[in-house]
């Protein structure tokens, strides 16, 4: 049966052997009270883990400055690491793979978020405008470039407290308008420095942290997502195309472990549009584990690694709904569906533990 099913057939990523190709995206939550991931989050992946089951975990703050969102992780502080350690035993009890997205969320912040009610930090002075002015964030304070390598360093630390917590690797989030995008977009950076103006100087920050969390923890555990094509969080680029193409190219030089795309047909963070671009041509350059994400259902994830256009696709709010999903996609089974209202909600079980496995028949 499985044979059939190109979504469930075995890859092997790096040193990982993966059991199928349905990875769970990172999904913010806002399950996470004040900052310290809590024991039903260890129900929550546990559901979603299958032997041999890439998960990612939802997108994690790096340092105090960090954070934008209530209810969100962080992996900074011994209590957060502490915290992590039975959530991700519990997926590897299961036999699943558990990587930690780290997260910076640079201007997508306000004071009461920020220590001592400062100022967030970001590439830019300019606040985040166009149809997202109304998120709450306050105006930002753009770094000094001598503060950067705190910042990369910041990362480093992370990476290796993820690893403390029993993560097998890390996820940069590169992606939606947060800090790292916030520095690769031409259209929120205009600094006049080494990591502003060309392609390469925009470029340079998000490389740095590629390399200290590669020295760090090894590059076969580390991967990146990225969301070129994606304007959440008024982040646009005056060509995504060549942003991508030169940082997959780069990241070669890293050999990191994969590469974590959103499609472009995800140009907002809702819903699929129709366009004629997609991700081959960076999946094609880059030389690791592609994964692609983008409102794939089972049949475009089916072909998608049928035609080698992709090599893992992950799902996030199917996932969210289906805690078995990878059997679902092996039996053809019936989907439940999402209930939005929740998604962020803090309820510990109500639209977070509660949905539905398939009959044991």
């Amino acid at each position: 049966m499985a044979d059939s099913v190109p979504l469930i057939t075995p890859y092997k990523m790096g040193p990982f052997q993966l059991s199928h190709r349905v990875v769970l995206a990172p999904l913010t939550r806002g399950r996470a009270y004040d900052t310290i991931p809590q024991p039903h989050m260890i129900l929550c992946y546990s559901q979603r883990t299958s032997k041999g089951g890439l998960l990612i975990a939802e997108a994690t703050g790096i340092s105090d400055t960090s954070l934008g969102y209530k209810n969100t992780p962080g992996i900074w502080t011994k209590e957060q690491v502490e915290a992590w350690q039975p959530i991700v035993n519990a997926v590897h009890e299961k036999g699943g793979i558990f990587f930690c997205q780290l997260w910076h969320v640079g201007r997508v912040s306000n004071y009461d978020f920020q220590p001592n009610r400062q100022a967030p930090i970001s590439s830019t002075d300019k606040p985040v405008g166009g149809e997202f002015k109304m998120v709450g964030c306050s105006v930002p304070r753009r770094l000094e470039t001598e503060e950067i390598p705190s910042i990369v360093n910041d990362f480093r630390t992370a990476a290796r407290n993820a690893i403390e917590a029993g993560f097998d690797g890390v996820e940069l989030h590169g992606a939606h308008g947060y800090l790292i995008d916030q520095f690769l977009r031409d259209g929120i950076n205009d600094r006049t420095d080494k990591y502003g103006g060309s392609l390469e100087n925009r470029c340079r920050f998000a490389l740095e942290v590629v390399q200290a969390v590669s020295e760090e923890i090894g590059p076969d555990r580390v991967g990146i997502r990225f969301s070129p094509y994606t304007n959440f969080m008024d982040a646009v680029d005056s060509d995504p195309d060549a942003l991508s193409l030169y940082l997959v190219n780069q990241l070669n030089k890293y050999n990191i472990l994969y590469c974590h795309m959103v499609e472009p047909r995800m140009e907002t963070i809702s819903d699929p549009v129709e366009t004629e671009k997609n991700s081959f041509q960076f999946r094609k350059t880059f030389n690791g584990t592609f994964i692609v994400a983008g409102g794939y259902h089972r049949e475009e994830g089916n072909k998608a690694i049928e035609s080698g256009y992709a090599d893992l696709i992950a799902y996030g709010r199917i996932f969210l709904a289906n805690p078995d999903l990878p059997k679902r996609f092996e039996l053809n089974a019936p989907l439940n569906k999402y209930d939005r209202s929740t998604f962020y909600t803090p309820d510990p079980v109500v639209g977070y533990t509660d949905y539905p496995f398939l009959s044991s028949e």
